[in-house]
């Protein structure tokens, strides 16, 4: 498939007139998580199992590699590189991999390719339960700066009340709660930014360490133990992924003009303002386990304290909404089954709510915060499921460098060699916490991946045991005048085209009657984003008052079945609306010792069939006449 621009027709001062809103939408979803990673980052790399001391090499190799980390993988390898190859307007995981897999030719590698997608996107759930509990967690934690006598079970139930009420917003929509929180972002970091600069000012001599050979004499003295402290300095990046996840929200350009603007150079203001303090005040303890919110007086603890509390529930919004657009193209592509979808706009695709992905989210969520009490046991687990995202965002990258931007093999491999080196120096540093932690977010990544492979797979099998069983449609034509016909229009609402639906068969054979105009319609979801409206409709006239219909979407479309239903007379098929039966099939499944996928893996397949939506309540078509055929199908 090749790589296309939609062209809005949008003039140039329209676009900008709409962009600022945007970028102020993408401050307040996009940029939450990494804006609030220097509340834990810093204090986690002096944290005590390291055994670095807050001393010149120590800071300054530390800062150095702060910089450079949020320099070559979010600014260029993601900001830079990576948002470039969107698919019609989208980005993620599995956008970028439907986007490389109609240029992939072995069989093998495709499968490869198709494994590292799943499994990366995968990732991003693990991600969204624990960005949540760690940055919230970690903002309440500040109130012990003003009154260390607080107990952590007060700060746990705070920070679980907080998330409530963030995961309560979600319906509204990520633009909604985005043009909330944008303001609030823009804030955040200008104070940030500023509180860091008057620490630098103090200590101007901290500029020195973006020099990358402090980095390197930080690995020299400290060998082993320096490589493994990576595992917090990666800390500062979480978040990068949702720049390419979210694009499909805001779009590259607001998203590009709210990092450089903005959001890098207050990050970058307010490490170095950190590490500043550091040099002054290393030798004070409580410092060093906590130099975010030392950075201001005393007076300004608690003020801070909420504020950044406000700041860390926006910074969770950048992972919930990525967790539902990945949610989506899986549904449309057929890795998942049939979730309850709301679209909280009318005007914006890409603006969706998926209750269920939300709440377990939330329970998760939940779960960590009990389970581990402090942001510095979470801080273990955490950074393992986005080093693996980026790992494998890097190697699928490869060929869309080579075949969508048309790159040289030279130029693509030196960037691929790049930014694999560095994103497998983080992976291989956050694989030290999987015995503390780490596990989880690969637990239930693989469980997720696993979910997809096993549906799809299931869904392949079910075809086929339908298509075997189910005569051919030109035989059931051939036959339709034996049986008895009554008025009206019947829409058989069908997965599988160019067969006989089951629901047809077993409505003709037992009912023994046909409607006057029979339409087979088929929803196809292909790998493009978007399809448009005069692309949409596949009219296939056939005999006999029948019509095949195949509704073409884009994986990122919103689902308008009934809307598109009335412009069938406009394709010459008379329809009465007003007088139309919507027939669907439900499959009953019978595991049996077949071939084709392990009989354990086919009971897990028969149980999410029989619990995913109904068609019709997924596809929201408002029919009040609609009947259900059931058959029983063997796999």
């Amino acid at each position: 498939m090749p790589h296309s621009r939609v062209n809005t027709g949008l003039t140039n001062s329209t676009t900008k007139q709409k962009s600022w809103p945007l970028v102020i939408a993408a401050l307040g979803v996009v940029f939450g998580d990494i804006g609030t990673s220097p509340l834990y980052s810093v204090k986690e790399c002096f944290s005590p199992h390291y055994s670095l001391s807050a001393g010149l090499n120590g800071v300054y190799g530390v800062l150095s590699m702060i910089f450079w980390s949020l320099t070559i993988v979010v600014a260029i390898k993601y900001i830079g590189v990576i948002s470039r190859f969107d698919n019609h307007g989208e980005g993620g995981q599995m956008a970028l991999m439907e986007l490389v897999l109609p240029f992939v030719k072995n069989r093998y590698i495709l499968l490869l390719v198709s494994y590292i997608g799943l499994f990366g996107a995968a990732l991003l759930y693990g991600d969204g339960m624990i960005t949540p509990a760690i940055s919230v967690l970690s903002a309440v934690e500040g109130v012990k700066v003003a009154i260390p006598s607080l107990s952590q079970s007060t700060i746990v139930i705070a920070t679980i009340l907080i998330l409530f009420g963030l995961f309560s917003v979600q319906r509204f929509g990520s633009r909604g709660v985005g043009r909330i929180f944008g303001p609030v972002m823009i804030a955040w970091f200008l104070v940030i930014g500023t509180i860091g600069a008057i620490s630098i000012v103090q200590t101007p001599g901290i500029l020195a360490a973006v020099n990358p050979l402090y980095a390197i004499e930080f690995f020299s003295k400290h060998g082993l133990e320096g490589a493994l402290v990576l595992g917090s300095v990666f800390l500062v990046m979480t978040g990068g992924e949702t720049v390419y996840a979210d694009l499909g929200h805001f779009g590259a350009k607001p998203i590009r003009k709210g990092w450089f603007m903005l959001v890098f150079p207050c990050l970058l203001l307010n490490y170095f303002g950190q590490g500043a303090l550091l040099l002054r005040e290393g030798h004070i303890a409580s410092t060093v386990a906590n130099p975010f919110f030392h950075l201001v007086p005393s007076w300004g603890v608690i003020p801070l304290v909420i504020f950044s509390t406000a700041t860390t529930s926006i910074a969770s919004q950048a992972v919930i909404s990525g967790a539902f657009s990945l949610t989506w193209q899986a549904l449309q592509l057929g890795y998942l089954p049939r979730l309850t979808t709301v679209h909280t706009s009318d005007t914006e695709r890409g603006q969706i709510y998926i209750p269920f992905v939300n709440w377990a989210l939330f329970a998760c969520t939940v779960y960590l915060v009990l389970q581990f009490q402090s942001s510095g046991a979470l801080a273990a687990m955490y950074g393992i499921a986005v080093s693996t995202t980026m790992v494998l965002t890097t190697l699928v990258a490869w060929h869309a460098m080579r075949h969508i931007a048309k790159w040289s093999v030279t130029t693509s491999l030196m960037v691929t060699a790049i930014f694999f080196g560095v994103d497998i120096s983080f992976f291989l540093a956050n694989a030290t916490k999987i015995p503390d932690g780490g596990y989880v977010p690969l637990i239930i990544a693989g469980s997720v991946f696993f979910l997809m492979v096993t549906w799809k797979r299931g869904r392949s099998i079910l075809r086929a045991a339908i298509q075997k069983r189910t005569p051919v449609l030109e035989e059931i034509i051939d036959d339709i005048d034996s049986y008895t016909t009554v008025p009206g229009t019947a829409i058989y609402l069908s997965g599988y085209r160019d067969i006989a639906p089951p629901a047809l068969v077993s409505n003709v054979r037992y009912n023994r009657c046909r409607h006057e105009v029979i339409i087979l319609l088929t929803v196809s979801v292909g790998t493009e984003s978007h399809i448009t409206r005069e692309r949409r409709f596949e009219i296939k006239p056939l005999q006999k008052n029948f019509y095949q219909v195949v509704l073409h979407y884009g994986f990122m479309d919103q689902l308008d079945i009934a809307g598109d239903i009335d412009y069938l007379p406009e394709f010459d098929i008379p329809i009465d609306i007003t007088d139309t039966t919507l027939v669907f099939g439900h499959e009953t499944i019978t595991v049996t010792n077949r071939k084709g996928m392990a009989w354990w893996r086919k009971h897990i397949f028969m149980f999410v069939h029989r619990n995913s939506r109904m068609p019709v309540k997924y596809f929201g078509v408002p029919f009040k006449r609609v009947l259900e055929v059931g058959s029983n199908i063997e796999i």
